[in-house]
């Protein structure tokens, strides 16, 4: 047994389906490898952290039942995918005319390590989807018989840890992306590239109904 009432077999089954979860290329993951590209792999990983304090209160919904929440307010459901919506294209906006003459340093420049983790962090929270996979995906894997609390401690301790893989997979490639785009043109389409994949992320999350 691993932990209380959690089997390996849990595991073993948690771990591919979470992992699939986490690099699965969503707005965060995109804003990672943007970030890394501009402003280089260790300042994106060190922004991410921002994700997983979100991801921890999400989790600690999760636990405590407070996301069900969502499943039964269309009205909080509605608001918190709008404000989400809304600052996807705010970020889609930004990266679309940001200066790409910037970035030839590991330096943050324009913004600050705390205001890029903000980001990451406004940005995870503000998806309901998120929410909605933890009160769907986790106690999928949890045996109510047992210690529910301790369940999603593991669980949740496990896909933070995987996330933060996901998180430096993202920015790496970022990075790698940095030495193939030196020119300013190439620079100029990447963001565009990413600004429309964050733009079409923003119109779908605003189309999405609860499930």
């Amino acid at each position: 047994m691993v932990g209380t009432d959690m089997t390996l077999m849990t595991l073993l089954l948690f771990i591919p389906a979470c992992f699939a979860l986490n690099m699965a290329p969503g707005p965060n993951n995109l804003l990672s490898m943007a970030n890394a590209k501009r402003y280089g792999m260790r300042v994106a990983c060190y922004a991410g952290m921002g994700r997983l304090v979100a991801f921890v209160g999400m989790i600690t919904l999760a636990a405590t039942g407070l996301a069900t929440v969502l499943h039964t307010s269309e009205k909080v459901f509605l608001a918190v995918k709008i404000a989400g919506g809304l600052y996807l294209f705010w970020l889609a906006y930004q990266l679309w005319n940001a200066d790409p003459a910037e970035g030839d340093s590991e330096a943050p420049g324009g913004k600050n390590l705390l205001q890029l983790a903000r980001q990451e962090f406004l940005l995870a929270a503000g998806n309901p989807k998120a929410i909605l996979i933890f009160t769907a995906f986790l106690p999928q894997f949890v045996d109510p018989a047992g210690s529910v609390g301790l369940q999603f401690l593991i669980l949740g301790a496990l896909f933070l840890m995987l996330e933060w893989v996901a998180i430096a997979g993202y920015a790496f490639f970022g990075k790698a992306l940095r030495h193939w785009f030196s020119r300013p043109s190439m620079r100029r389409l990447f963001n565009r590239v990413c600004a429309g994949l964050l733009g079409s992320a923003g119109a779908g999350l605003l189309l999405a109904r609860r499930e």
